[in-house]
C-alpha cells in the first residue's frame, strides 16, 4: 500500500514537472557538470529557447530503478548504460523515441562503431547516443606489482600469491561470471548466448557444483580479500581490484597508480550513451538535442577521458585506450541485455561460489 501510494505521489509531481520549463536531466553522478548546464543553458537562451537544465535526484543506479523513475515521467533525457535499453523485454526500450542524428551536428565526431550497435536500435532507428564507455576489468596497482609480475591471463589471478590481494563485486555478480568463462576460453556472456539459443540442457550441466566453469568461479572467488558492494574501494592490502574504471583519475590525482591489466583474453566493455524519452516535443525536444549536441564536444569528450577515467566516443578528443587499442569497443565484448533466466543462473552460480569460500551471499537463509 505504501509503495503505491509513493508511486502515485511521484507520478503527480512529476505530471506537474512535465508543464515546466526545465528539461529534467537523470544521470550518473559525475556526468553533468555545472560548468555544463550553464553552456547549455547559455546555448538555450541565444536560440530563444526558455527551457533551462536541471539535473533531478536521485542519481541513476542500475537497471531497474533507471526504469522506474523513466515510468514515473521524471525525466526527459536520461544516461541509460547500453545494455539495459533492452532488458528485460525491452521495457525501457518503450519509454525511448528513436533519435534523430540530423539533428545533433557534432555526431559525425562519434566513432563510427559506436553509432548502431544492434541492442540500441529500433526499428531502423537509434534509441540512443553515444555518451561515454569503459572497460570492466582489474586494475593493478603499480605501485605493488612490478610490469614482471603483472598477470598476462585471467587465470594467472589464481596464482596463490595473489589470494587476500584480489577484490571483486559482490552484487553485479555478472562481470564475476564473465572473468570465470573467459577464463575457460568462452565468450564472457556465455550463460545468456545458451539462453538466447535455447540450450537447456547445456545451462543446466553449467550450474552442476562440479561443472568446470562453478569450479573455476569457486576458485576465483577463494582468492578474494574483499567483495565490494556499493563501489570499488582500493585500500593498501587490495592490489587487483575489479572496476569499471571511472575511480581510477581520483585515484591518480591523488598520487597513486593504477592500470588496467591487460588480459590476453581481453575485457569486456560498456558504453554510456543519451537518451530522450518518449513523451518530449516541441521546445522541450528541442532543448534535449541541444544538450545531447553540448555533450559531444571537446570540452565535455576531453572531461569524460580526464575527469571520469573513461573512453570519449568521439574521434576530435586525445583518446589513450583508443590510440593503444583501435578494437578497445569490440562488438562482441559489450555487456548484453541480459535474459532474466541468464540472471538467475549467475546469481546461483555465485551464491554457490561464496558459499564454498564461507561467505553467506546476500539474502541468503540457507
Amino acid at each position: 500500500m505504501k509503495k503505491t501510494l509513493f508511486f502515485a505521489f511521484l507520478t503527480c509531481c512529476f505530471s506537474a514537472q512535465a508543464a515546466d520549463n526545465k528539461l529534467h536531466v537523470f544521470t550518473w553522478e559525475g556526468y553533468v557538470a555545472s560548468e555544463d548546464i550553464a553552456a547549455v543553458d547559455q546555448l538555450l537562451e541565444k536560440a530563444g529557447n526558455p527551457v533551462r537544465v536541471e539535473v533531478i535526484k536521485p542519481w541513476a543506479e542500475g537497471p531497474d530503478q533507471m526504469f522506474n523513475i523513466l515510468r514515473s515521467g521524471a525525466a526527459d533525457l536520461s544516461f541509460l548504460t547500453l545494455n539495459y535499453i533492452k532488458m528485460n523485454h525491452e521495457k525501457t526500450a518503450k519509454l525511448l523515441q528513436p533519435i534523430d542524428t540530423s539533428k545533433i551536428p557534432n555526431y559525425e565526431k562519434v566513432l563510427p562503431a559506436l553509432r548502431e550497435i544492434p541492442m540500441g536500435i529500433q526499428a531502423g532507428k537509434p534509441l540512443y547516443v553515444p555518451f561515454g564507455g569503459g572497460a570492466y576489468g582489474i586494475w593493478a596497482n603499480t605501485k605493488k606489482i612490478t610490469p614482471a609480475d603483472m598477470p598476462k591471463s585471467i587465470n594467472d589471478l589464481l596464482d596463490p600469491k595473489w589470494k587476500g590481494h584480489l577484490s571483486l563485486t559482490r552484487g553485479q555478480i555478472q562481470p564475476n561470471i564473465a572473468l570465470a568463462l573467459m577464463a575457460m576460453g568462452n565468450s564472457p556472456f556465455y550463460i545468456n548466448d545458451l539462453i538466447v539459443q535455447g540450450s537447456r540442457n547445456e545451462v543446466i550441466k553449467l550450474v552442476d557444483k562440479k561443472s568446470e566453469a562453478q569450479i573455476k568461479l569457486n576458485q576465483l572467488y577463494a582468492q578474494v580479500g574483499s567483495f565490494w558492494d556499493g563501489a570499488p574501494e582500493f585500500p593498501d592490502n587490495l592490489w587487483l581490484v575489479a572496476s569499471y574504471g571511472i575511480e581510477i583519475a581520483g585515484l591518480r590525482a591523488k598520487g597513486e597508480l593504477w592500470n588496467l591489466v591487460k588480459f590476453k583474453e581481453g575485457n569486456t566493455v560498456w558504453m554510456d550513451t543519451m537518451n530522450i524519452h518518449g513523451s518530449l516535443t516541441g521546445e522541450k525536444l528541442q532543448a534535449a538535442y541541444t544538450f545531447i549536441n553540448y555533450f559531444l564536444t571537446p570540452a565535455v569528450q576531453n572531461r569524460v577521458v580526464n575527469s571520469l577515467s573513461m573512453v570519449a566516443v568521439t574521434r576530435d578528443v586525445k583518446n589513450p585506450l583508443i590510440e593503444e587499442n583501435p578494437n578497445f569497443f569490440d562488438p562482441t565484448k559489450f555487456w548484453p541485455p541480459y535474459e532474466l533466466q541468464a540472471d538467475n543462473v549467475m546469481k546461483s552460480m555465485s551464491n554457490a561460489a561464496m558459499r564454498a569460500s564461507g561467505i553467506t551471499p546476500s539474502g541468503d537463509n540457507n
